[in-house]
């Protein structure tokens, strides 16, 4: 269930911070860290949930790491709300036919 790593990935409000901040642009750990109370190790380590999750990568550029979202990791998330969606619309298609079917002015003679 690669969609339940996303949601546990997304369920922390700084982890979520983290990645809009990276959907603008990439970034080092030290320019995410700058921008929120926590430490740089603490950074790291979300960094690296939000790795395992698939939603951003690591580029090495001399002793530096730059990180950026990785949009093909919310597809299994997607995917898993679209079924939602999908459920709804069965649902709802499935409501307007009984009430076409009781309706006695929507039969054809």
């Amino acid at each position: 269930m690669a969609y339940a790593d996303v949601l546990t990935a997304l369920a922390d409000p700084t982890r979520r911070s983290i990645l809009e901040a990276l959907r603008a642009s990439p970034r080092t750990v030290g320019q995410l860290a700058a921008k929120r109370l926590v430490s740089r190790p603490a950074v790291s380590q979300h960094l690296k949930v939000l790795e395992r999750a698939r939603l951003v990568r690591a580029e090495p550029r001399g002793n530096r790491r730059i990180y950026s979202v990785r949009r093909e990791g919310l597809e299994a998330l997607r995917r898993y709300l679209d079924s939602f969606w999908s459920d709804v619309l069965d649902a709802y298609s499935a409501e307007i036919a009984r009430r076409m079917k009781g309706d006695p002015s929507r039969r054809t003679p």
